[in-house]
């Protein structure tokens, strides 16, 4: 019971050494005011597209007799690039020809009668009747004559349209016929190609309706794709549109990225994951949220810690100002500072700070006195509630 007893003592005396030989250790975090820039960003998911893509087809009927474009392929504008069967074609031109000509000598007969029949008219020397007669024939024959030159105008043009040119400058994206396949011209044109110009291409981004406000045209915007997950792609906001789309409950909005591809690595269909720069400042002072919230407080045990001073008077913050406590030398001296933009993390300085003053944000305790850590505690003392979980 003695040995107890002293084994005891000798572990209070312990504890009070420790007590008396631990001082609180307390250090001030502060930063720097530095210039830099502040960005706020939307981001969005969205598909890489062509902007001038177009829909090859044919506004005649028959057969592909010749394609000279692949998939792939590079074109150019008034490039051949498919032919249909002529045959029919160029026998339907054969045939409006004859018709015109046939038309052209009823016409001209017709014609000849009309003007002797006009002049015996004219001194009676023929009826009323003779003379209607003479003229509605000369009139049909016109008529008839007229519509078989349009006739051969339009079978002129159809044999035409049997050889197919590229409309724009771009790459084969699709091709929809094989050789010796008929194509039948209805109310829809049957396309044979679809043909994209990859130099200017453009990303259809969908937008959170909670972001759609901040976004704007001119924007500057960076996006990547899975094909190349180590290359940023560039581009400027160029449209907003106000279409909503509603998909389980979520509204997004299209807003529309160009995206030059001089080197060609986009394509259509690609999905793109996009950062849009809806704020963005260069060069100005800058500032952490936190600074804005730093209270002093009383250490009084704290060695070489800056003193707080006087704070400023309500009337110092008129007109939006707000305060920052700056480190001039051993005391902290609270200032009015003029702020600007912020992104939540960030503030803007505008004015009441130079660059490279320092300004506090916080304490940082590391350890507190009366022993509360754990090494201080009594050996013989029951252990503390969840002391011994593992961490």
């Amino acid at each position: 019971m003695k040995l107890y007893c002293t084994l005891l003592a000798s572990a209070a005396m312990m504890i009070a050494a420790a007590s008396c030989t631990k001082k609180e250790s307390v250090q001030l975090d502060t930063v720097k005011v530095e210039r830099g820039e502040l960005t706020e960003t939307v981001t969005a998911t969205g598909t890489v597209e062509s902007v001038t893509q177009v829909d090859v087809g044919t506004q005649v009927t028959g057969i592909i007799d010749k394609l000279y474009a692949d998939y792939n392929s590079i074109v150019k504008k008034g490039e051949l690039i498919a032919e249909i069967e002529k045959t029919l074609l160029e026998s339907d031109l054969r045939s409006a020809e004859a018709n015109v000509e046939s038309a052209r000598l009823t016409y001209e007969y017709n014609l000849t009668n009309y003007n002797r029949d006009k002049a015996l008219h004219d001194k009676q020397l023929i009826s009323d009747y003779e003379f209607q007669t003479t003229r509605k024939d000369y009139e049909v024959s016109k008529a008839s004559y007229d519509k078989a030159k349009a006739d051969k105008v339009r079978a002129a043009k159809n044999l035409n349209y049997a050889e197919i040119y590229s409309p724009i400058d771009g790459i084969v994206i699709s091709r929809e016929v094989e050789v010796g396949q008929t194509v039948v011209s209805s109310m829809n044109v049957a396309n044979l190609y679809t043909i994209a110009d990859l130099d200017n291409m453009q990303v259809i981004g969908n937008v959170d309706e909670a972001d759609i406000g901040q976004v704007k045209m001119g924007q500057r915007v960076t996006f990547s794709v899975d094909a190349y997950p180590d290359d940023l792609f560039e581009g400027l906001v160029t449209q907003v549109r106000l279409n909503p789309t509603t998909e389980s409950n979520v509204v997004t909005y299209e807003v529309v990225v160009n995206a030059p591809n001089p080197e060609h690595k986009l394509i259509p269909g690609l999905t793109a994951n996009l950062t849009i720069y809806v704020m963005s400042e260069n060069n100005v002072l800058l500032l952490p949220a936190k600074a804005f919230a730093f209270t002093p407080e009383d250490h009084p045990d704290a060695e070489n810690l800056p003193q707080p001073g006087e704070p400023l008077p309500a009337s110092a913050l008129d007109g939006g100002k707000r305060a920052v406590w700056v480190v001039e030398g051993n005391r902290l001296v609270q200032k009015a500072v003029a702020t600007g933009a912020s992104n939540g993390l960030q503030t803007v300085i505008t004015g009441g700070l130079s660059e490279g003053q320092t300004v506090a944000t916080g304490y940082n305790a590391m350890a507190r006195q009366g022993g509360g850590d754990e090494s201080t505690q009594s050996p013989f003392a029951p252990p503390r509630p969840g002391g011994n979980k593992k961490k």
